[in-house]
């Protein structure tokens, strides 16, 4: 689902990193959610898609991200969860002039998040980085791909095969990922709708089912590992809503090779928005798109931060029209908060069991949930 709010939430303190010397003129920081930015393109669905090119950067929009998740087991079936995410900001619109005398003068700044779920232990670890480009510090490309923030990156091996590595302090996560089922898109043909306005959205692709095998190294002993990943990646520079205050984002990844996607966009005095929908995925590739319409959340139970005080759901229902799925869904466990001082939100590992058009179905996944640690402060 799309990360606008952790974007937005931090558009104010990057922008103080832009190079001085170009003309306040020449950007438009939001003043409100209804605000959008000059110089930059917006989805509004009159781009196609393309690989590989579309794999890589795309600084013509404002603000993209690379995020991947999994669910992992080492042999004697200890579980582990991931997330790294490489996110980056255009700072300045492509029509702004830079200064040439100087390598770290750029448009772009880039940040991620690294979280390694040690479950058994119930130890959850999160790091974040920023970076400018510079001199290679940061960048992605589509041919061959690659995305990257100083040590920690997905990086190409040959088609469909990536590497991915990130290592701090005494934590280090070192996967070969293989994609077994191809690039999926969503929405209408990747222009996915996240509000009432044309450019309320987001262009957006998941590779949905890739073959993890690596190592996870934890206090100096190191796992060896196999299990699931996700990879979504979203550029855009609309924004959500004004009434829209948070999301629920899903990925869930069915034993028998299906998946699904959901986003459920809440919105001031408790209700959810029109436009939140969803993908479900058939072990062939195939995207079934899902409206507000066809799918019902249902929240189970709640946990209270220990950190932050902020009330979060902590187990969940979903009932899907088509295929008619009746899942319920857990989090392996509970405190998978990533809480920085710039954002706060709950990213972990979940499982869930439950039936679709009759038969008995399980699998593991990924949740994201913003806007329950308090209103995240927007521009």
């Amino acid at each position: 689902m799309t990360r606008f709010l952790i974007l937005l939430n931090l558009i104010l303190v990057l922008s103080a990193c832009a190079p001085q010397s170009i003309p306040a003129a020449e950007v438009q920081i939001p003043a409100g959610l209804g605000a959008l930015p000059i110089g930059f393109d917006f989805a509004d669905g009159s781009r196609p898609l393309a690989f590989p090119a579309d794999f890589g950067a795309h600084p013509n929009f404002r603000t993209e991200w690379w995020y991947y998740t999994g669910n992992l087991q080492t042999p004697e079936e200890r579980p582990f969860g991931f997330e790294l995410t490489i996110f980056r900001v255009g700072l300045l619109p492509p029509t702004a002039q830079l200064p040439d005398d100087s390598q770290w003068y750029d448009r772009d700044l880039y940040f991620a998040h690294f979280a390694i779920s040690d479950i058994e232990t119930e130890n959850f670890y999160a790091f974040e980085r920023y970076s400018r480009p510079g001199p290679g510090l940061a960048g992605a490309q589509g041919s061959p791909y690659r995305v990257w923030l100083e040590d920690w990156h997905i990086t190409e091996s040959e088609a469909g095969v990536y590497h991915l590595q990130a290592a701090q302090d005494h934590l280090v996560l070192d996967l070969i990922l293989t994609d077994e089922m191809g690039v999926v898109l969503h929405g209408e043909n990747g222009y996915s709708r996240k509000g009432q306005n044309a450019t309320n959205a987001s262009y957006y692709y998941s590779q949905p089912r890739l073959q993890a095998e690596g190592t996870v190294q934890v206090d100096g002993m190191k796992y060896p590992v196999r299990g699931l990943a996700w990879k979504d990646h979203e550029f855009s520079t609309g924004v959500l809503d004004e009434k829209q205050i948070g999301w629920d984002w899903f990925s869930l990844q069915l034993e028998d090779g299906s998946a699904l996607m959901l986003f459920q966009l809440r919105e001031l005095g408790g209700g959810i928005s029109a436009s939140s929908s969803g993908t479900w995925i058939a072990a062939d590739g195939i995207p079934q798109p899902l409206q507000n319409s066809n799918f019902e959340i249902t929240v189970l139970d709640e946990w209270r931060s220990p950190h932050t005080a902020g009330l979060y759901p902590a187990a969940w229902q979903i009932q899907l029209d088509a295929p008619a799925c009746l899942l319920k869904v857990r989090p392996w466990m509970a405190d998978q908060e990533i809480n920085f001082p710039s954002v706060t939100y709950w990213e972990g590992a979940v499982r869930f069991e439950g039936t679709c058009n009759g038969s008995p179905v399980r699998g593991n996944g990924y949740i994201e949930l913003t806007g329950y640690a308090g209103n995240l402060p927007l521009p």
